[in-house]
């Protein structure tokens, strides 16, 4: 099977620029959400993730009390505690599910290491749900 069946498109997905201020992610990860973002420089390549946690250390690190201090600093400039690790579009699907065990989404990557999307752990279980339920239903 091919990982792409799985895949949330880039235009689809949210996601934060390399160039985003601290300020900005907390806006975005509240818009979407989301726990944890993928992080994408200018020319779309994948650079990193960015977790709520990450976010917090910071603001206590940084002591940054009011949003005006959060406009100050970008969010390359704050550690991540662990980035999702990307796979290429051509990953077979025993490699997408080890990723998929430790990542809640898995970021995919282009040939030429550019974010196309993620696959998200919770698309990879309903598909597993939707085959084991069909087999049930084919021994009843």
């Amino acid at each position: 099977m091919n990982i792409l069946f799985f895949l949330t498109p880039k235009a689809a997905c949210a996601y934060l620029r390399a160039d985003d201020t601290v300020r900005q992610a907390l806006e975005r990860m509240e818009a979407a959400g989301y726990a944890a973002l993928p992080i994408v420089d200018r020319d779309g390549s994948y650079c990193g993730t960015l977790t709520e946690g990450d976010l917090l250390w910071a603001i206590k690190n940084l002591c940054m009390t009011d949003l005006r201090d959060m406009e100050n600093h970008g969010i390359m400039e704050i550690s991540h505690r662990r980035d999702n690790t990307p796979v290429y579009v051509n990953t077979n699907m025993e490699d997408l599910m080890s990723k998929a065990v430790e990542q809640n989404f898995v970021p995919v990557v282009d040939d030429r290491n550019l974010f196309i999307g993620i696959i998200t752990r919770k698309a990879i279980m309903q598909y597993c749900m939707e085959r084991v339920i069909a087999g049930e239903s084919r021994t009843a």
